[in-house]
């Protein structure tokens, strides 16, 4: 059967286009489909076409399976790239791809179906010989049913949805008092998020390492796998960094896991990209008997150019060619591990703030050399509230582990993103943790190490000072000296927030540009000149209006020049699907107005100054 000649991309941003790529690589047309929110969406413009699906929300969008079926009929597709999320592994969906004539780029809506529920999954897993982790999977579920069975495998004890994903419907309990309270949690859970209230227990893994392989089939029944990979590094269930292979895993148990994962994928009659994950009790090693299965995502990972990395396999086109009807393009032995690989996601959230998303437009977006960087963005690109808000995965390769580490350390240390904030300084400090670095690892790695990753809350008094003088005298003094005799105390904003910082006297008197990025370990500052905003003696910050959170200006009510009251209304912001409305803090005139309305604002940015009225 002769590869497909057009493709519609059931998905948006970094997968996306990663997708593109190497569609446009084998010749293939792409369709993209987009939201009004993704209406100048870098895969839209990267693909050969291009369909609106609806509005921004993605249950009026991205999840609306009957528009992109039409989407990929009207524009003459072929076939359907599910990408992953989204409706990846939703096997109604998939079947009706293949009812309206067009070729599912993923397994038969069957194995999606076998696998998608935990205690399905694990008794065909069971029949297969793969190993299962020790639990209960029964049909009672009467609560003291479950309570005897917790009791008889010992605590501590985990309490999962059977349709649960991503963390929730999961509970760990350590002791028989606090079952009852617990499944009732979990059940409360799993009802609202899944509509299925029903859980399996399994014994807590108390040192768990997440273990996953890398399997591939196609339809003349032949299934390889292409190693494994540790995502071991997760924060609330979500992971952070992933690598292969796995630190610590010896040839024997690389054999006997992956030989497991193939046996699993072929007990479903699997089609495609697949990834079987494995828990292991890394407390004495990585041993074939301590690793047990978990769970099957029907659908190509966040994580997979790690694979790709190692193996130096498009596992993209090798899903292309599968659905095609090819054979796999490689037998297992013409497969090998060369070096290792790791990933970081860059996303726009502020660690400082618990890691909320940090949305709106991205006026500066550089990252450091050296590595693979998958991104569905580009500088200027707005980061939307609506949608996942992930930036860029980056992606190093070296000959060994340290190679890679470093690698990618470097790279995300040279970032540069602004205005937003991001996590790259919390994934350098993740990726220098001694733990980390000697490959001490397991799921609660991060959480025991609290905020020994967290960034500095300001860059360094050298740093600052260096830009201070920058600032002063619009541009890098010559001859600037930190040291230097002659030194001046001179009060500027960081991040909106005042800050008094010695400076060279000589720099000079009076601030020459706006701001200046300073830039440490991956982490961005704005700094810009202290004005003062009243007369001498009075409070300076008082006239300087600041935005409290990230948000949308959806109001503007003054002009510069305007005189103001006390207590006046200035603007609107939308944040966090609420209005604020910004007060004039006494009688004054508008100075500046840095704000205009539909702009995207962050927290801390300084939208009006005020002149305090003299008196």
């Amino acid at each position: 059967m002769a590869l497909m000649k057009s493709l519609l991309i059931a998905n948006r941003g970094e997968i996306a286009c990663r997708i593109i790529r190497t569609a446009r690589r084998l010749g293939i047309r792409t369709v993209a489909v987009y939201s009004d929110a993704d209406a100048q969406a870098l895969h839209v413009r990267l693909a050969d076409e291009a369909v609106h699906i609806g509005p921004s929300p993605v249950r009026e969008s991205y999840l609306v399976g009957e528009r992109i079926i039409a989407a990929a009929k009207a524009t003459g597709a072929e076939a359907v790239h599910p990408g992953y999320g989204f409706l990846s592994e939703n096997a109604e969906f998939a079947q009706a791809v293949v009812d309206a004539g067009l070729v599912w780029v993923g397994p038969d809506a069957a194995s999606i179906t076998a696998m998608g529920l935990k205690d399905a999954a694990k008794k065909l897993m069971q029949d297969a010989g793969v190993p299962t982790t020790p639990g209960y999977l029964g049909e009672d579920q009467s609560p003291a049913r479950l309570a005897a069975e917790a009791d008889a495998i010992g605590y501590p004890v985990l309490i999962k949805a059977v349709a649960g994903g991503g963390g929730k419907g999961m509970r760990k309990v350590d002791t028989a008092g606090d079952f009852a309270e617990a499944l009732a949690s979990c059940r409360r859970e799993a009802i609202s998020s899944f509509g299925n209230d029903h859980v399996l227990l399994e014994k807590w893994i108390t040192n768990p390492r997440h273990i996953e392989v890398q399997v591939f089939g196609d339809r003349q029944g032949q299934v390889v796998h292409l190693y494994e990979r540790d995502c071991s590094l997760q924060r609330r269930h979500q992971k952070v960094i992933e690598e292969a292979p796995a630190p610590g895993m010896d040839a024997g148990t690389r054999e006997a896991i992956c030989q497991a994962a193939v046996r699993a994928a072929k007990a479903v009659n699997y089609v495609g990209a697949g990834t079987i994950e494995f828990i292991a009790d890394g407390s004495a090693g990585l041993r074939a008997d301590h690793i047990w299965f978990m769970e099957m995502n029907t659908r190509l990972q966040v994580e997979h150019p790690v694979t790709e990395e190692i193996t130096g396999q498009d596992l993209v086109e090798w899903q292309l060619r599968v659905a095609s009807g090819e054979p796999l393009p490689k037998a297992q032995d013409e497969l090998a591990i060369n070096g290792w690989a790791m990933e970081a996601r860059l996303y726009a959230e502020d660690p400082a703030k618990g890691f909320l998303p940090s949305i709106g437009r991205l006026d500066t977006f550089t990252l450091g050399a050296g590595c693979r960087i998958d991104t569905g963005v580009e500088q200027g690109a707005e980061i939307s509230p609506f949608y996942d808000p992930m930036i860029a995965k980056v992606i190093a390769h070296g000959t060994d582990r340290d190679a890679a580490r470093t690698s990618l350390a470097t790279a995300l240390k040279d970032a540069v993103i602004w205005p937003l904030k991001t996590n790259a300084g919390f994934l350098v400090k993740t990726l220098e943790h001694p733990d980390f670095s000697a490959a001490r690892l397991d799921t609660g790695l991060i959480e025991r190490a609290g905020d020994a990753l967290m960034p500095p809350a300001r860059p360094d008094e050298a740093l600052l000072a260096d830009a201070a003088a920058t600032l002063s005298r619009g541009g890098m003094l010559a001859g600037f000296r930190l040291n230097a005799d002659r030194r001046a105390e001179a009060t500027f904003l960081l991040d909106g927030e005042p800050v008094t910082i010695a400076v060279a006297a000589h720099a000079g008197d009076e601030p020459q540009r706006d701001e200046a990025l300073v830039t440490q370990a991956g982490q961005v500052w704005r700094l810009a000149p202290w004005r003062a905003t009243v007369s001498a003696g009075g409070d300076a910050s008082d006239g300087t209006i600041l935005s409290p959170m990230p948000g949308r200006i959806i109001a503007v009510s003054i002009a510069t020049g305007d005189r103001v009251l006390k207590g006046q209304k200035l603007l609107t912001l939308e944040a966090m699907k609420m209005e604020h409305t910004l007060t004039a803090p006494f009688d004054g005139t508008v100075a500046d107005l840095n704000a205009a309305e539909s702009d995207q604002v962050t927290a801390g940015a300084v939208l009006i100054r005020i002149d305090k009225d003299a008196g």
